[in-house]
Parts: C-alpha cells; sequence; structure tokens
C-alpha cells in the first residue's frame, strides 16, 4: 500500500506533503535561486532617504554638485542626482555607505546627521534586505541664507521672460 500523502509525481496529496520517492524535498520557493543588489540601488534609496530629512539642503561636494547642475541640464543626463554624494559597498548580507552632505545654516549638524542616519538605515534595510552596517556622514558645506538668492537651480532664475 502507498502513502495517501502523495501522488506518484510529487505532487501534494490529500494530507498537503510532496510525494519525494526517494528524492530530497523540494526547497521552499523563496530559496530557488538568489537575489543580488546592486551598489547603484542601494545609493539610490540612501539619496533619496538623506533628502527627506530636514535640515538637508543637497548632497555631494561642491565639484560634484556643479558637475550635477550641468548634467541635470542635459537631456537624459539627470539619472545619476538621484545618488549624487552617496557611496555604497553592497556585500552578500551587509552593505556600508558614505554620504556627503550641505546642511542649511542654523540647523544642529549633529541633529541632522543623527536623523539622515536613522532614515537612510531604515530605508535600506526594509527595501533591501541588507544589513546596514555603518553610515559615515561627511558634512561638505553649510548654506547660507544669502546663498538661497543666487541658486542656479532655482525656478525664479529658469523661469523664460
Amino acid at each position: 500500500m502507498t502513502d495517501d500523502s502523495s501522488n506518484d509525481f510529487g505532487a501534494p496529496g490529500p494530507s498537503g506533503t510532496r510525494g519525494t520517492h526517494g528524492r530530497s524535498p523540494l526547497p521552499d520557493a523563496a530559496d530557488r535561486g538568489r537575489t543580488s543588489v546592486a551598489d547603484d540601488v542601494v545609493e539610490k534609496i540612501a539619496g533619496l532617504a538623506a533628502r527627506e530629512v530636514p535640515g538637508v539642503h543637497a548632497l555631494g561636494s561642491g565639484l560634484s554638485r556643479t558637475f550635477g547642475a550641468v548634467r541635470d541640464r542635459v537631456p537624459g543626463g539627470s539619472a545619476k542626482s538621484v545618488s549624487r554624494g552617496v557611496k555604497a559597498e553592497v556585500g552578500e548580507v551587509q552593505t556600508a555607505l558614505d554620504l556627503e552632505l550641505v546642511v542649511d545654516y542654523g540647523v544642529s549638524i549633529r541633529t541632522v546627521a543623527r536623523t539622515v542616519r536613522e532614515n537612510v538605515v531604515s530605508a535600506v534595510e526594509r527595501m533591501t534586505g541588507l544589513e546596514v552596517v555603518e553610515v559615515n556622514i561627511a558634512v561638505t558645506d553649510v548654506k547660507l541664507p544669502e546663498d538661497y538668492d543666487e541658486e542656479p537651480d532655482s525656478p525664479a532664475s529658469t523661469r523664460l521672460q
């Protein structure tokens, strides 16, 4: 007599188990393959998460922001702007991030950095499943109030007249 928990082809029988007929059981569907996450994906997630924090004016050093502003004006050239100022090293289960921030004048840099770190860790771990082992933050500039009038990216300066 055969076990009524499976049919001859390994399909689930009445009890819901698979017949193996000498074979090892099939792995769970989640274990059938490998998922890798590219550095660029982690950089984009981290860049967006950092920009959500109040007090963060921009990401990147002065030179990268200048080149980025030129690249943003070229059609199809703005793909990198989301991850500007973010560098990720991604392993199989862990990632480490370096961010360059420009903060608004008057904010607590320590508080902004802590909030950015928390937001980045939360977003990257939630979306990728990778463990974030470190988020290094370098504040490269502070945006002064009088600098807001001179910004080339402001809507007032790019408006046609």
